[in-house]
């Protein structure tokens, strides 16, 4: 495990924490792909987790949404440990995720993959899909809840479109809106902005305040900057599977650890073993003998 004292906690007691993490770890044969030994993601806000490309992100996502599991430690959703819980169940419990490749059935249209994003209805069930009494009314509410979220999207003129016919940037539209389906406590989003035409860029970026704003959580992964910088209210920064440094967007861009991480100039040193006031040595420009 990495020394504790590489992570930068917070220490506010006021803070409600929404997912905690303890003494997480993941490997793949020799290569440690995360080792995180505390984190805490706050409640109604928005934090970006960033970090080189191999720093860990979606392997950490996968092992907090239940699709992969630790080879040892704990995460907890809202005080109650979900280690070792299957991805249907965790969503059930309040945390659902997105992808980087979006998931829309193609074959289905728009009004449909929304509708089949709602729990607990009624008439998955075998022998009650066979009784419409007993699911009909379910599904006129969830239809209802599904077309109120494609307007709020601006989905709406699509809701009989195939989805194999939208737009990447539309389809990250609807698998947004379907995750709110679920109606989770948790929205983990990975690469939202990835492939998405910079006119809809603004578009996502809103609904995801709106999201927070609603009371929800929003955890999610980005590389471009200018967005953390926009959106979050906290950023987590990964390297080598480890947290090297979080705090406000100010403070974590002006980190020598994160400037080292992410420009790779100085790979001989530890970026761990920096303290958050701590310089980069200075690069040496002599030539070789």
């Amino acid at each position: 495990m990495s020394d504790s004292s590489t992570t930068i906690s917070t220490t506010d007691p006021t803070i409600e924490a929404a997912l905690t993490v303890d003494n997480l770890t993941r490997n793949f044969g020799g290569l440690t792909a995360v080792d995180v030994d505390h984190l805490t993601f706050q409640k109604h806000k928005i934090t970006a987790l960033i970090g080189p490309n191999g720093a860990g992100k979606t392997t950490f996502f996968n092992l907090i949404s239940g699709f992969d599991q630790p080879d040892s430690g704990t995460w907890s959703l809202n005080g109650k440990n979900m280690t070792t819980v299957a991805p249907h169940r965790v969503a059930r419990a309040g945390l659902v995720r997105t992808f980087q490749l979006t998931k829309a059935l193609g074959r289905l249209t728009v009004l449909q993959n929304m509708m089949l994003g709602a729990g607990h209805q009624t008439g998955e069930s075998l022998w009650a899909a066979m009784l419409s009494p007993l699911w009909r009314s379910q599904e006129k509410d969830i239809k209802s809840r599904a077309l109120g979220l494609l307007k709020q999207f601006k989905l709406d003129h699509l809701e009989d479109e195939f989805a194999a016919n939208l737009s990447g940037g539309q389809r990250k539209l609807l698998e947004m809106a379907r995750a709110l389906m679920a109606d989770p406590d948790i929205l983990l989003l990975d690469e939202p902005m990835a492939g998405v035409n910079p006119a809809l860029t603004q578009s996502l970026l809103g609904h995801i305040q709106n999201i927070r704003d609603q009371g929800r959580t929003v955890i999610f992964v980005e590389h471009d900057m200018d967005v953390v910088r926009d959106i979050s209210d906290w950023v987590v920064v990964m390297a080598e599977g480890n947290v090297i440094c979080q705090g406000h967007h100010r403070d974590v861009v002006s980190d020598p650890r994160v400037i080292g991480a992410y420009l790779g100039t100085h790979h001989d040193t530890d970026l761990r073993d920096l303290e958050p006031n701590d310089e980069l040595p200075a690069e040496d420009t002599s030539e070789d003998e």
